[in-house]
Parts: C-alpha cells; structure tokens; sequence
C-alpha cells in the first residue's frame, strides 16, 4: 500500500491510500501523521487501520501532482517537532563502482582516507548477525519541517551555496510513541540535496554542506524495504534530459542493514521524543556532481523507482532571502 497527502480543490488535506493504480481517501483521516499516532498507541498496524476506516471518493493523484497540490506524504503540525537526517557511506553502487571500492578499501590503512576508513568498517562491521550492534555510520543533520519541501516545488539553494546537487536516496519515515518507541510507517523515495563542492574542499564541512532543504515522496511505501531497489535518477534543463543513470538501493545493495542504521540513529535520547516524527535518509552512490554536471537554477530533478509509486520531481530555485555578501547581523537585547 502506497499512502500520500493532497490538497483538495477546497484546500482542505485528504490522505489518500492506493494498491495499483486505484487511489482513494481514506474516509475519516486528518493527516497521516494522526493516523501513524493512533496505529502506535493502539497496537494497529497502518493497513488494518486504514482498512477499519474504509475508503471515498477515487483520487487522481496524476493531475493532483500538475496541479501543484501534492503534498509531503507526512508533516507533524508543529515544523520543529520533524527531523530530517540522514547516513553516508551506506551503499556499495553498481558492479563497477564496488570493484573500484573495493580495490581502494584492500590498500594499507595509514593510506587510505577517513572515508574509505569509514566504508570499510561499514564492509565489515555493518550488517551484525541476528540483533546484534553493528559499526556506525557516517551521520548527519539537514534540518527540521521548515527545510521540507514539497514535492513538486523548487529546492531552494542558498546564494552563498558552490553547488546545488541532488542525492537520489531511500529515506525511512518514522513517528515516535508516547513511551519513547520509534515506529516505522515505511520508505519513501526522497532527494537528499546537499553542497558537493563545499563538501570537498574538506571533508569536515560536511555538516555545512547538509544543512539544506531536502524532498521526499510523493508516497510512502508501507511495510517492509525491498532488498533489491533499482531505481533512475535524472537531471532535465529546458525540457532535455541533460544526466540520467540509474541508482540501487535496498540492503542488498548496501553496506549497513537498515536495522543497524536505525539503531545508531534512534540509540539518541534526543531523537525518541514523544510524537515526532523523523524522516531518515539512507545514502546513495549516484549522484550527478560525479559526473561532472554543475546544475543550475531551473533544472528538474526526477527520482524513480516502480515500488515507491510517483516519481518524486522538485525543481532548483536561489534563495535569494540568504545573505549572500554580507554579514548576518546579530542584534543584542
């Protein structure tokens, strides 16, 4: 089952829930996150819930997406109160991408760099037997529900940005129970963008270089993750496709096991607050700026993959908002 949020002709939210083709509201739903808090506190999962609920009128969510009335598939009421974070060096890529890293991982320790250090323990220590505690990963933060953007909508770039580049990933979505007990809805495609040419003038700007708005959607997948997800990951300028190459996600295409990631994740007291909801990406090796392509504002960035339903498409705006030049002028009280 695929579930997403729209905004009705009247402007009013409907959830909407689809096996197929065949979307419908779900009769009595305010928002998903209302319908995940009251699975978490009953003891329901998602489909049962929405089954006992039943179903409306019949959605066409084609024509909801042109109209611009799409939504994120989740928000929490208060945009403080949702996360969005994310994993790095989580994924092995195609046959040749892992041949390649491999042979850099196989080279004397005192030669390789903190990255490749880092996806070597994930090539050993990432996938811990049973329920067992595996090697963390690479983490970061990107921001709360004021940098979620639609999809549909532009990525807003700061001025002051060297790149704009998108991350097509998997991202897990999550609401936290009244007891402090994260609960997974399901996975959504998302676009993890980020700041590539920040990020490699040192590796330790990363966290500068995340910290930017993110997609994701249009629909969350419940229940469990594929192991194999194949998906493709494509650039538009003008109406020409300018990059497209294809991403693989799910565990089998990945160093860690999810349940790992989770772990070092939600292990964070801060990140088992009651009622939040936390939206958690789960890293890529695709990615454009690879390639050579330098985007610019206008293009369309598109991310498919058959079992997430809609492709999730966002345009690349400037902030114009951000200083650029000039200072941030902090004022006393």
């Amino acid at each position: 089952m695929l579930l997403s949020q729209i905004k009705k002709p009247d402007g009013a939210l409907a959830v909407v829930a689809r096996e197929g083709k065949e979307a419908y509201e779900v009769r009595g739903a305010q928002s998903v996150y209302a319908l995940a808090l009251d699975c978490a506190r009953n003891g329901k999962s998602l489909a049962a819930h929405i089954g006992s609920l039943g179903f409306g009128g019949a959605v066409d969510l084609e024509q909801a997406y042109e109209e611009n009335r799409l939504l994120s598939p989740i928000h929490h009421p208060d945009p403080a109160h949702l996360h969005l974070t994310g994993t790095g060096l989580t994924h092995l890529g195609s046959a040749s991408t892992r041949n390649a890293m491999h042979a850099k991982v196989s080279g004397a320790e005192e030669v390789l760099t903190d990255s490749m250090k880092m996806f070597r323990m994930g090539l050993e220590n990432g996938k811990p037997a049973g329920e067992g505690v595996g090697v963390q990963p690479e983490w970061f933060y990107k921001g709360n529900g004021a940098s979620l953007v639609a999809p549909g909508a532009d990525l807003p770039s700061p001025a002051f940005a060297d790149d704009a580049g998108e991350e097509p990933e998997l991202a897990g979505i999550y609401v936290i129970g009244d007891d402090g007990t994260p609960f997974r809805l399901g996975f959504a495609l998302s676009n993890e963008f980020s700041d590539h040419v920040m990020e490699r003038v040192n590796y330790l700007y990363l966290a500068h270089s995340k910290l930017r708005p993110a997609s994701f959607g249009p629909e969350i997948r419940i229940g469990a993750l594929p192991e194999d997800v194949r998906g493709v990951s494509r650039i538009r300028r003008g109406g020409e496709v300018i990059f497209e190459k294809p991403f693989l996600s799910g565990e089998a295409n990945m160093s860690h096991s999810i349940a790992n990631l989770e772990h070092h994740h939600f292990k964070y007291r801060v990140f088992r607050q009651p009622g939040d909801v936390h939206v958690h990406m789960f890293g890529t090796a695709t990615l454009s700026f690879a390639d050579g392509i330098r985007t610019a504002p206008g293009d369309q960035f598109e991310i498919e993959a058959a079992e997430f339903g809609l492709p999730l498409r966002n345009g690349l705006a400037i902030d114009g908002f951000t200083p650029a030049a000039s200072r941030v002028a902090v004022q006393t009280l």
